[in-house]
């Protein structure tokens, strides 16, 4: 059915329909209106046979899904930033004890300073958690990826996080097609749990393992992965059969056959980067772009077919490993091993930064013309930077870089 709705309703009608037992609610913004638009649900009775559980923290609201995972209960949750940060034993734990719960992130900047607007800083601190890690494009695959989630978790025996740009997606009210109850159950079966406690049977999860087994069980958790890289399209090629829409998946490559360069990136930002290629083709530039669903597991064979043709890649990365570059560019070049394609790394959007296809296409076309470095910041103030740095150099107890990049700002304003 078509509905004009926020992409965070539409994520918790979806997940109402996947039928969940235990729903592990603490609000953090931006995700806060899926959990409350999920106790609704439950409170009015769409849903049944859950139970919604309002916690005190986010370290809470995954334990209380862990333990309600291991109890044999379809379990869920939601967090973004600080949150996933402050719950990041329990997502350890999750995966550790192959437990089949559906997170969702609505990406958002890590502090300090605190920001509230979108980057992908917060799930790429838990890349190597052991999660499986969707990135959706659009609300409607945002959707679509839930649906798809529970059925790869619950096959595979892994955790799974979605993750939804924050406000670009959580906030944004789009024309969505939510599947019918009918839909949904024919695609996702009744939960059956892979391990279970039960007083009857009794057993201990998450004993102490030595350096005897320890290796073993972290290699199990990685064969995980890999089999989830083979199941993650096939679900989605079955989603789109019974469903008559392609989302998921492992990437979504845009005219990327003759391309000579190919852009690369997660989530949102993929529907401006679309917008510039299209404008750049009627200039009669080679160029395409790919958008990663799937990082992880990452799809290292999939990406080094479809970029190994390419001249040059460029990555768009909504986050930075400081000190090092781009999170993502990383991935990237250990996919092209052994390929003479330059990467160029541009960090982008962090807190929120609105990415403009003036700006997108400007670096486009420079990293063409090969006037451009291994790592770069788009649309970085430099003046802003060089007043604080000479402000450093200047005087020891210079103050808070923050608060005083803000004054900076605001005197600029006021001239």
């Amino acid at each position: 059915m078509l509905k004009q709705i926020e992409g965070s309703q539409a994520v918790a009608e979806t997940i109402g329909l996947c039928r969940p037992e235990v729903i592990c609610a603490y609000p953090i913004t931006p995700q806060t209106h899926i959990v409350e638009g999920l106790g609704t649900l439950v409170r009015k009775g769409i849903i049944t046979n859950c139970e919604y559980i309002n916690v005190e923290s986010e370290f809470a609201a995954l334990s209380v899904a862990i333990g309600a995972s291991a109890g044999g209960a379809r379990s869920y949750t939601a967090t973004a930033s600080q949150g996933l940060l402050f719950m990041a034993e329990a997502v350890y734990n999750a995966s550790g004890l192959g437990l089949p719960i559906v997170m969702t992130i609505g990406n958002r900047a890590i502090g300090a300073p605190i920001n509230i607007w979108n980057d992908h800083s917060d799930s790429m601190s838990m890349r190597d958690s052991g999660w499986i890690q969707l990135y959706a494009e659009t609300n409607q695959e945002a959707m679509d990826l839930h649906i798809q989630a529970f059925r790869i978790a619950e096959e595979v025996g892994c955790p799974v996080m979605v993750c939804m740009d924050g406000f670009i997606l959580t906030h944004a009210y789009e024309r969505v097609d939510v599947p019918r109850q009918e839909q949904v159950d024919a695609f996702l079966p009744p939960y059956e749990p892979m391990q279970v406690l039960d007083p009857s049977d009794p057993v201990s999860i998450g004993a102490m393992v030595g350096p005897e087994a320890f290796s073993e069980v972290r290699y199990l958790a990685h064969y995980k992965q890999m089999r989830a890289l083979e199941r993650i399209p096939e679900i989605s090629a079955e989603f789109k059969e019974r469903f008559g829409r392609d989302s998921g998946g492992l990437v979504h490559p845009y005219k990327t056959e003759d391309a000579e360069t190919i852009v690369v990136a997660l989530g949102s930002v993929n529907g401006t980067i679309k917008d510039v290629i299209d404008e750049m083709r009627l200039d009669g530039k080679k160029i395409g772009s790919l958008s990663i669903c799937s990082f992880r597991p990452f799809p290292l064979e999939r990406l080094r077919e479809i970029l190994s043709p390419a001249k040059q890649i460029i990555v768009i990365e909504k986050n930075i490993a400081v000190g090092m570059g781009g999170i993502l560019s990383a991935n990237i070049r250990m996919a092209l091993r052994g390929l003479v394609q330059p990467v160029t790394t541009c960090i982008a959007g962090l807190g929120g930064r609105p990415i403009t296809k003036k700006s997108l296409q400007e670096m486009f076309d420079k990293t063409m013309r090969q006037e451009v470095d291994d790592i770069n910041f788009l649309d970085l103030d430099w003046e802003i930077i060089r007043r604080e740095l000479d402000r450093e150099k200047a005087d020891r107890r210079s103050g808070p870089i923050a608060e005083n990049i803000l004054k900076d700002i605001g005197k600029r304003l006021e001239e």
